[in-house]
């Protein structure tokens, strides 16, 4: 297999395998196990699933992969208790993150991961070593874990696809295991 196809299909089957690994985490998980507190400052994971896939949602998008999943219909089906990811607001404001309709959050997660996994088929080389945000970095972005892997350097679609969806996932889903073990259940990889 040449190089260049290589990357493309490391970074597909990697992304694959977190969606799954979270569709896994997600089926095994009760509503009242995914809103429940721990205590404070310990987020509830209903934070970290929504948190993650609306945020790949955008992010997605915003790299090329179609129109935005979330909209006020789907704000209405999943009763959130903050219809917000979070990402500027602190942990005391998402203490109150809950889910409301599990079973379309589920419907909502796996909408947002087949489009991003469709568009990842469409994906060439080139197209993962276009600029997608140059230097200077906006202040959004540059104190974020993408603007230190970027570096010196203008970010890549494939820095971004790299740090929004796939690394950002592992993040959340470490914690999502930890918070797992508070309501009686296990991790999800070894």
């Amino acid at each position: 297999m040449p190089s260049d196809e290589i990357v493309i299909d490391s970074l597909k089957r990697r992304i694959g395998v977190l969606h799954l690994i979270w569709e896994e985490a997600v089926s095994t998980m009760s509503l009242e196990q995914v809103n429940y507190v721990e205590r404070e400052p310990i987020l509830p994971i209903a934070f970290s699933l929504f948190h993650f896939v609306q945020i790949e949602d955008g992010s997605a998008t915003m790299l090329g992969a179609g129109e935005i999943i979330f909209d006020e219909k789907w704000a209405s089906c999943l009763k959130l208790a903050i219809n917000d990811h979070g990402k500027h607001k602190t942990v005391s404001e998402m203490m109150a993150q809950r889910i409301g309709d599990y079973e379309a959050f589920k419907e909502y997660m796996v909408a947002v991961f087949r489009k991003t996994e469709r568009w990842l088929d469409t994906l060439s080389v080139a197209d993962l070593e276009e600029v997608v945000v140059a230097k200077p970095f906006p202040p959004m972005i540059a104190t974020t874990f993408s603007a230190k892997v970027a570096g010196d350097n203008d970010m890549t679609r494939l820095d971004a696809i790299e740090c929004w969806i796939y690394q950002h996932g592992l993040r959340h889903m470490g914690e999502i295991e930890h918070a797992r073990s508070l309501v009686g259940l296990g991790g999800m990889t070894s």
